[in-house]
């Protein structure tokens, strides 16, 4: 392999980067530009944002996400070549390249509302970028965005730059992290992908200038060169076929309960054909998260924008088994509570959309507790890492009902039954006959993430549902089945 700086230097028009700005310290470019401090010292990596707060949270003791592993990284590089500032335009004007890493929600008005995502954001970086540039800038799309975004961030940029001269080359660099494991996936990447407008010169540079700072920990090998279209497609896709495989195994697990199968062992046997894999083959209660439901339905406004229909409603049934899965799980605990739960104090053990994370974002749980709720429950929130106010504006004009504890035994005590929403770790520790001891009969265990013992509660006097698991003779009673 050739040593760096013969690559950066091998001919006139090789782009060296030796600092970079990241417009957006949120989940994506907080990480992602930590890890790249933490690998690259020799550039300066200045994060910014316009919220004062977030950026102070950056800046203190307790960082403003929770990663496993994103504390050390911080804390080593800061102040040292990893800076956290709300000075937006000083850091576009020193750096040659800039990451923008802003939020792209699914629209809530107008045309494409509820589908299409909105670059409110995005638009406003590009103008701000354009109005301080006085050189040559990189601009790597880190958000997910829809295909062909870059056409018309360059034509904001172009329109909104004094400087005729300045060049604007845009990379389309998808981020692939899932939250919980992102330092590592960060740290070891299954690959990097990289968009550019490699059919001409100037693009094919702007690629090789970050594939450069990749390539300081990452094997060339996994770092893929695609061009601009493929790369933002890339990232929408892999998305939708990650939720589509939930929802395939959570369409199962439906089937399963009906026919006494076992979802875990039908999992199993899938997962064990080298032609499909055993990753996200786990049936739940349903997927969460900031990225799959958004970009399915992304993609699938793509495709209506496109004429493609059949294909559009295609991707809209991986979303709407997964808000059946939700359903189906609230129906199943009201029915099995002898079809009341009004005033019945119902915990909930976990609350993000998965563990060794905080981010509530389209979390089960969220839907899960409203159901509940308008049967008239009294739900006993317990999650480790997820606050009260962070509840408290996801469950807006329902407080009322919910009490938000800060250990689990509290949300235990005196419930009826209680619901698994998160698969935390330390849930499967606890001391389940305890528990039992304390909670009113018959006591109830809904386990949405299939994490438990199921065997040893029922031993112990639960009556237990678990997804896609045979169901307890009790439930059937119960339901009338």
């Amino acid at each position: 392999r050739r040593r760096r700086s013969d690559h950066i230097s091998r001919k006139m028009g090789k782009i060296k980067v030796t600092s970079i700005c990241c417009i957006g310290a949120g989940y994506v470019g907080g990480p992602t530009m930590a890890m790249i401090a933490q690998k690259c010292p020799h550039i300066k990596i200045t994060v910014v944002d316009i919220s004062q707060p977030r950026i102070d949270a950056w800046n203190s003791d307790e960082l403003p996400i929770y990663e496993p592993g994103l504390d050390e990284v911080v804390k080593a590089c800061r102040g040292v070549n990893l800076f956290f500032s709300t000075d937006v335009e000083a850091a576009i004007a020193e750096s040659e390249m800039i990451f923008v890493s802003v939020n792209t929600p699914t629209k809530k008005t107008g045309l494409g509302k509820g589908k299409a995502a909105d670059l409110t954001y995005w638009e406003s970086a590009a103008r701000t970028i354009a109005a301080v540039s006085k050189t040559n800038k990189i601009i790597v799309e880190k958000s997910t965005v829809p295909v062909r975004t870059a056409e018309a961030i360059e034509k904001v940029l172009k329109r909104n730059c004094s400087d005729e001269n300045v060049q604007f080359d845009i990379l389309s660099n998808p981020e692939f992290l899932a939250e919980g494991t992102a330092m590592v996936d960060l740290a070891m990447p299954d690959r990097v992908l990289i968009g550019g407008k490699i059919e001409g010169q100037a693009g094919r540079d702007a690629v090789d200038a970050l594939v450069e700072v990749y390539a300081n920990w990452v094997p060339e090998e996994r770092i893929l060169r695609a061009n601009l279209w493929s790369a933002e497609l890339s990232k929408l896709a892999a998305n939708a076929f990650l939720a589509q495989r939930i929802s395939s195994i959570n369409a199962m697990s439906a089937l399963c309960e009906a026919t006494s199968a076992d979802v875990s062992q039908v999992a199993h046997a899938l997962g064990t054909d080298s032609r499909i894999g055993p990753k996200f083959l786990n049936a739940s209660v349903g997927f969460g998260g900031s990225c799959f439901q958004k970009d399915i339905l992304n993609l699938a406004y793509i495709c209506e924008c496109h004429g493609l229909q059949e294909v559009a409603d295609y991707w809209y049934s991986v979303v709407g088994m997964n808000d059946y899965q939700k359903s189906r799980f609230v129906k199943r605990v009201v029915s099995a509570m002898f079809n009341t739960i009004r005033n019945k104090k119902i915990a909930m053990l976990g609350f993000a959309f998965k563990k060794d994370t905080g981010d509530t974002r389209e979390t089960p749980a969220i839907d899960v507790g409203k159901g509940l709720l308008e049967d008239g429950a009294k739900l006993a929130i317990y999650d480790p890492q997820v606050k009260e106010t962070q509840i408290a504006m996801d469950m807006e004009g329902m407080m009322e009902n919910i009490t938000v504890y800060k250990t689990a035994a509290e949300a235990l005590d005196g419930a009826h039954a209680v619901t698994i929403m998160t698969e935390w770790d330390e849930f499967k520790t606890y001391d389940w006959k305890e528990i039992y001891g304390v909670m009113q009969k018959p006591a109830f265990v809904f386990d949405g993430r299939n994490i438990l013992d199921h065997e040893h509660l029922k031993e112990i006097g639960f009556i237990v549902y678990a997804l896609g698991k045979p169901i307890d003779p009790f439930l059937k009673s119960a339901e009338g089945a």
